[in-house]
């Protein structure tokens, strides 16, 4: 899978079972859907705060498309004020695209921070 900001591949990693495809060049992660639940293991939490996340006022980035199906993807608005993140979602539910940093902030967001495994991943793979 080539990266969808930067066009470069991805190198997939594995975490419980769970493929994570990482960017090398640019840090971006796409992870499938239901993928964030699975690593979390919290997947009603992560739908709660999905569902209520609401598209972006006025699109912060240029449009990506979706790895799988290849459309545009929406971005979304998660968090409040000034903590608001952005993060880019498959119109068709295939997964989200998460710019180098931003997963991180939905994980603190979500108050799975210094617990989760995947940011033990990412801390210890990538220095996030």
């Amino acid at each position: 899978m080539n990266c969808v900001s930067c066009d470069e591949p991805m190198i997939v990693l594995e975490v419980d079972e769970v493929e994570i495809d990482y960017c090398l060049e640019c840090g971006g992660i796409w992870l499938d859907s239901g993928e964030l639940g699975i690593l979390l293991g919290d997947e009603e939490k992560v739908q709660h705060v999905i569902k209520d996340a609401v598209p972006a006022p006025k699109k912060t980035e240029t449009f990506r498309k979706c790895p799988i199906c290849l459309k545009k993807m929406d971005e979304i608005e998660i968090g409040k004020d000034e903590d608001k993140i952005y993060i880019d979602r498959c119109k068709q539910s295939h997964g989200h695209w998460f710019d180098k940093g931003e997963l991180r902030e939905v994980l603190d967001f979500m108050d799975h921070g210094e617990s989760a495994k995947v940011v033990k991943l990412l801390k210890e793979t990538f220095g996030e």
